[in-house]
């Protein structure tokens, strides 16, 4: 009802040629704010307590890391460290920038790296995705602007963790309120300052008037930013139309197509980084004990047309994968891995085989609800019934690794780390995320991720996820696209990496 209530709103506005958006995003362009919202709360705004896309783009906002890839080049710049050299396979070494202040006026130094990847690295502290961070061993301070960072085992992938999830903390706050108080007042360098957190409702950026002169990210041109958390799509879509929003994403195909034609609006579309899969619990005493059959999981991934997803209700340069990874990231590969072509009779037929019938079980779900129920669909034409259960991500995600889910629909952007051991790790290398607990693969996952060696990181993810499909732990899905809309007022570029640069922005 919701859904065809919101194409219903925006069908009369096409229909009488009306522009709401127009003069209140004049009134915004004059007070140079971008209101913008998203569907899903960030559980906590300390980038390390969240692994949620509203979080990860606060923090690319609110905070700076060590060093910076450029998401155009791919290039890796200097951030708050000015150089780096590595010293040997295990130890890299940092000259920091010096003059950078955090947002309350205290001086950014040595001491604030090493308590931050000293405290994040323990596993006791319970940073959400400990693959981010679990590769550091110790940070130690070798003078006020040098700093020693030391990995657990070789780990090539360190300077693209650090020019992505892994941000620098000021110490002495930091040491004073923990994660806790750094969601309700957060303190970073980035270009942005927190001004205003309503914990679940909205945060208001602001422009640093301070942020230093060299960073990689330029001087943002906005003023503001009003972000609003907003979980219902078609209120969104309602706001923008009435003027209300600027700037929204992750709009459905459909309702972003028909604002593409609307007066006073542009739609902006292109595949990411991000992909989704549906996820088994395949444990022993998981709660669905049909899943423990491969024959079942095989089952499941043959009921499913994800072509057909693919082209009638994702679009946006969306492709159909294989493996459970992202195509340009460095280890992955479908050569080698079980296919299975959509084929609802072999999918009752192995279902036979397992001497299973009547299969029933909760379906969870945080996103793309209308891909959800063409999914439910599928699987209903295959004779198995999924009943659908919507929530918010970290609900679902704690329902998961609980042990008290079955089957999720899972997306992953890999916090925009281009290189494998960001993904598919996460789900399959004995991480809390892991449901499937084969120690075959998590070896496999291990040597891939700690490798010096190229060429064997390369083979040790290739058997990875030829194994992971072969034993049908997952259903890969597809590569989600991101569809934008917003005021045409609005100068902004998408990037694959799923994250809108606000200091990039600017008004016409």
């Amino acid at each position: 009802m919701k859904h065809r209530l919101g194409v219903a709103l925006l069908s009369a506005a096409l229909l009488f040629g009306a522009a709401p958006a127009v003069t209140p995003a004049l009134a915004d362009k004059a007070s140079n704010t971008i209101r913008f919202a998203y569907d899903q709360v960030p559980e906590n705004i300390d980038p390390f307590f969240n692994n949620m896309r509203a979080g990860v783009i606060i923090a690319h906002h609110v905070w700076d890391t060590l060093v910076y890839r450029d998401p155009t080049t791919n290039e890796y710049k200097g951030q708050l460290a000015a150089s780096w050299k590595q010293i040997d396979d295990k130890t890299i070494e940092f000259d920091l920038r010096r003059g950078v202040k955090f947002h309350d006026g205290t001086e950014f130094t040595a001491d604030d790296v090493v308590f931050t990847l000293n405290f994040v690295s323990k596993p006791e502290n319970k940073v959400t995705t400990q693959a981010n961070v679990n590769w550091i061993d110790r940070a130690e301070k070798l003078d006020t602007y040098k700093v020693r960072l030391v990995t657990k085992e070789t780990f090539p992938a360190a300077i693209e963790y650090l020019a992505g999830p892994v941000v620098i903390h000021p110490a002495k706050y930091y040491e004073k309120v923990g994660p806790r108080g750094m969601n309700e007042k957060p303190i970073g360098t980035g270009p942005f300052k927190v001004t205003s957190h309503v914990i679940g409702k909205s945060v208001v950026l602001e422009r640093n008037a301070d942020y230093f002169k060299d960073s990689p990210k330029p001087q943002p041109k906005v003023a503001k930013v009003d972000i609003r958390f907003i979980p219902d799509r078609q209120t969104q879509i309602a706001e923008v139309l009435s003027g209300g929003l600027d700037f929204i994403m992750n709009v459905p195909k459909d309702q972003a197509e028909q604002m593409a034609n609307a007066p006073g609006f542009k739609t902006v579309a292109g595949e990411t980084m991000r992909i989704a899969f549906l996820h088994f619990n395949s444990l022993p005493d998981g709660p669905v004990p049909a899943f423990r059959d491969v024959k079942v999981r095989q089952a499941i991934n043959h009921a499913i047309d994800k072509d057909a997803i693919v082209k009638n209700l994702v679009g946006g340069g969306s492709r159909a994968l294989t493996t459970p990874c992202f195509f340009s990231q460095f280890g992955c590969t479908d050569e080698g891995a079980t296919k299975y072509p959509y084929d609802p009779a072999k999918a009752r037929a192995l279902l036979k085989e397992a001497g299973v019938s009547n299969l029933s079980f909760d379906f969870y779900v945080y996103r793309e609800r209308s891909i959800a129920e063409a999914l439910i669909n599928y699987l209903q034409a295959a004779g198995i019934k999924a009943n659908l259960r919507f929530m918010q991500y970290a609900a679902m995600r704690d329902q998961m690794r609980t042990n008290k889910a079955a089957l999720g629909f899972q997306t992953w952007g890999s916090f925009s780390v281009n290189d494998v051991s960001a993904s598919t790790p996460v789900y399959f290398g004995g991480s809390s995320d892991d449901i499937s607990h084969d120690k075959e693969i998590q070896g496999l996952l291990k040597t891939g991720d700690s490798s010096v060696d190229p060429a064997v990181r390369k083979d040790a993810y290739k058997k990875a996820l030829t194994l992971i499909t072969e034993r049908a732990y997952t259903v890969p899905l597809y590569s989600v696209p991101t569809y934008y809309v917003s005021s045409d007022a609005l100068t902004f570029k998408a990037y694959p990496d799923e994250l809108p640069r606000f200091w990039e922005m600017t008004w016409k």
